[in-house]
């Protein structure tokens, strides 16, 4: 077994190995870490999303590219979302439409400021849009193969914000292949 760590295309410091809580945690966002066990490797990136409130993101484009760079040809993404109020949906990325009905359907679902919710410390939409997250995703897998993400012809990836206020949000992809 090796492991082989690259912070920001440089040579490990072993900095990365001697770093413990937030330390550690700042150094996974800004680095990828690549394992290589036998024929399997994995490769583990962080895509940070700008938000402008409520909508879809795709992204699919940076997953794909990050799919290409690992060059592995059999294998599994997995998605992982590191919030509470937005969520990962594969969805139709053909007809905008779609997009459009899936916020009026959870805008209708769970609204902002239904006095039903005592958690409004954070604002009308804080609770809601934890509950849409229940109701949703926050983790995707996706399989590769031939090299490429096994998405249907109008299957993208999206990160689905809840909250009204623009935010930075983070997802977790690790690929692992051969």
């Amino acid at each position: 077994f090796r492991r082989h760590h690259r912070l920001h295309d440089r040579d490990d410091t072993g900095a990365y190995e001697a770093a413990q809580g937030p330390l550690r945690d700042a150094l996974t966002a800004v680095s990828a870490i690549e394992c290589y066990e036998g024929s399997m490797r994995q490769v583990q990136d962080t895509i940070e999303i700008a938000t402008r409130g409520q909508a879809l993101y795709d992204f699919t484009g940076e997953v794909a590219d990050l799919v290409a760079k690992a060059a592995m040809t059999t294998g599994l993404v997995y998605l992982f979302c590191r919030h509470t109020s937005c969520s990962l949906l594969i969805q139709e990325n053909a007809d905008p439409d779609v997009q459009r009905d899936l916020l009026a359907f959870f805008k209708r679902l769970v609204p902002d400021g239904d006095p039903l919710f005592v958690h409004t410390m954070e604002g009308p939409d804080d609770m809601p849009a934890h509950v849409k997250a229940a109701l949703t995703q926050t983790t995707l897998s996706i399989p590769i193969t031939r090299g490429a993400m096994a998405l249907g012809t109008w299957q993208g990836i999206y990160l689905f914000e809840h909250r009204r206020a623009p935010h930075k949000r983070q997802v977790l992809v690790h690929i692992a292949g051969a």
